[in-house]
């Protein structure tokens, strides 16, 4: 189990204490659970808005996000503002896109992507709350991450030493498509045709970002691959919100 507990360090801030440093391998098959992580996140986040119940509308969305936020530690949103942020001053060019991404920095689009997106999720779950439709607390934290894994298995690392690139070259191949259709299935199973709907939006989503991605920089990175579940996140949370 070992690297379950990896991917649930990794991908969120629970105190999770590893016995020592994960060999390549254990990083590698702990994108399997990517998706079980996700599973987890949703379930504490279907908890906590169980808890909230009967607090007004607005706080209650501020306090379920703000939450969300948490349990991620932010990670992720700072995967998407560094994206961002590279994508508009790499003016196309790949080693430019890559260096502004390495920048600690925020600039303006950086604060502005965030703000637009925090908001759209916010308001999302305003309108599932209102229509007491709490399965997409689950869902977009299980096709968020379960899209990570899918990025992990299409698409090049192209930053050479480090974590990602252990993760990419030590990942089970066969194992992690099969994790996929398990997810998906999970989800159909989970929420029915708004299920099917929210893979399709995110399918389209996925592969749109994925080209983008490609064409600029032939492969992805630990930012963009955080930039993709920011997205794919809120895809799932306003197509659910939509419907």
């Amino acid at each position: 189990m070992l690297p379950f507990w990896i991917a649930l360090q990794f991908l969120g801030s629970l105190p999770i204490r590893l016995p020592g440093m994960p060999r390549p391998e254990e990083l590698g098959r702990s994108l399997l659970f990517y998706p079980l992580v996700g599973v987890v996140f949703g379930t504490l986040l279907l908890g906590f808005n169980a808890l909230l119940s009967g607090a007004p509308l607005m706080l209650h969305a501020a306090l379920l996000l703000s939450a969300w936020v948490l349990l991620s530690g932010g990670l992720h949103l700072d995967g998407l503002a560094d994206s961002a942020d590279a994508w508009l001053g790499g003016f196309g060019d790949r080693e430019r896109t890559l260096n502004i991404m390495k920048d600690p920095r925020s600039g303006p689009i950086a604060v502005v992507t965030l703000v637009m997106v925090l908001l759209l999720k916010f308001a999302a779950i305003v309108a599932l709350i209102e229509s007491h439709n709490s399965v997409g607390l689950l869902l977009a934290p299980l096709i968020g991450r379960s899209a990570m894994l899918a990025l992990f298995l299409g698409t090049p690392y192209v930053r050479s030493g480090g974590l990602g690139q252990a993760l990419a070259d030590h990942l089970p191949r066969s194992l992690g498509r099969k994790v996929l259709l398990v997810s998906a299935v999970a989800c159909v199973v989970l929420a029915g045709g708004s299920g099917i709907a929210a893979l399709m939006v995110c399918a389209v989503c996925f592969y749109g970002l994925r080209h983008m991605i490609m064409r600029r920089l032939g492969g992805s990175t630990g930012d963009t691959a955080g930039a993709l579940l920011e997205l794919l996140e809120l895809a799932v949370l306003l197509t659910l919100a939509l419907l």
